[in-house]
């Protein structure tokens, strides 16, 4: 209920699963089985500046060495999967790998400055693991992924569906005492790739020779089968799990049926959802301001964005019901998004 990123899984999102399985489990393994080959993946600008050790700037930039970290980058990874879902494969990589280099500068750029004007040397210090692309990602995720109220606290207080995202960056953003230059050059480096400053896009991208050739080598691997229509209660798992799982299911059943309930009930000349009915103040409020009082004369043609209207789809909506429901809130998606998810 509180997640804002769907809930089909791995579907359509081999890259996710593989960032999810790959340096997990090479992280459980270095903690665990291999604690004196840690030293190689360390994140040491020092020995990068010093010792020409480049080698550095990949091997400590993929693994997380401490498990807190790997957790909560984990968790974040698995929310971030609508991304390779929206973009595909390919542009979410390209995304991930130009905030990956972009973000390489500006660490040495923020140490460097710490060094200079407050003496504080951190480029020994630095957490090593693939966080700079996961702190990257929160640039699109709070540009492009609408806000929807779930719950409200106190009646004062909201908790949106982008709320528990959220946390979890101040966890991972609090888990060390340097983490904070991982995430800044993150954040600057994703805004840099997000907004193409200077064609980065461009620049630093996955070639599609390269990208046809994991499609064909890794996806099998990683790939996830449609999930069903309705999903299975883990057997397996326990009590508080199963009663969250029926109680999940339980609200997806009753939306889906209060969705239906008011599409049957229709205009007879256009077969759309009466919309006049239900958001009278809206269609009011605009004759009012035009001066009309309870004339209703034909207003011009509201012009809807077409990159809502994908977004809405994404959620699982039909395109009509996308294109009435902006129009009737005057293309606030928003609203239109509460009102969908409501009914």
């Amino acid at each position: 209920m509180f997640t804002s990123t769907g809930s089909s899984g791995l579907y359509k999102a081999p890259l996710s699963k593989s960032l999810l399985l790959v340096p997990s489990a090479l992280s459980l393994l270095l903690a665990l089985l291999l604690p004196h080959c840690q030293k190689f993946f360390l994140y040491d600008l020092q020995a990068v500046k010093n010792d020409f050790q480049i080698w550095r700037l990949i091997c400590g930039r993929i693994i997380c060495l401490d498990l807190k970290d790997t957790f909560c980058s984990s968790l974040l990874i698995y929310n971030f999967r609508i991304f390779e879902r929206r973009y595909g494969s390919r542009k979410f990589a390209s995304f991930l790998l130009g905030s990956w280099v972009l973000s390489a500068l500006f660490d040495f750029l923020l140490v460097e400055a710490m060094q200079r004007s407050l003496g504080i040397t951190a480029a020994t210090d630095l957490p090593s693991g693939f966080l700079a692309p996961v702190f990257a990602l929160f640039v699109p995720f709070y540009c492009s992924i609408p806000r929807v109220q779930v719950a409200q606290i106190m009646g004062q207080f909201s908790i949106t569906n982008k709320t528990l995202i959220y946390i979890l960056g101040l966890q991972l953003f609090t888990s060390g005492p340097y983490i904070w230059i991982l995430a800044i050059s993150g954040l600057v480096s994703g805004m840099c790739y997000n907004s193409s400053v200077l064609k980065i896009h461009q620049v630093l991208c996955v070639p599609s020779w390269l990208a046809k050739l994991f499609s064909w080598t890794l996806e099998p691997i990683f790939a996830t089968s449609e999930p069903t229509s309705e999903a299975r209660i883990g057997m397996g798992a326990t009590v508080d799990i199963q009663r969250q799982q029926r109680m999940e299911q339980l609200d997806r059943q009753l939306m889906l049926s209060q969705f239906a309930q008011v599409r049957r009930q229709r205009q007879p000349q256009g077969g759309m959802i009466n919309w006049n009915r239900l958001f009278p103040p809206l269609r009011q409020r605009r004759n009012y301001q035009d001066g009309r009082g309870s004339e209703q004369q034909a207003s011009p043609p509201l012009e809807i964005s077409e990159e809502q209207v994908a977004r809405l789809m994404e959620m699982g909506f039909s395109r009509g019901d996308a294109l009435e429901a902006l129009r009737a809130s005057n293309n606030d998606l928003n609203m239109a998004t509460n009102f969908l998810l409501q009914h």
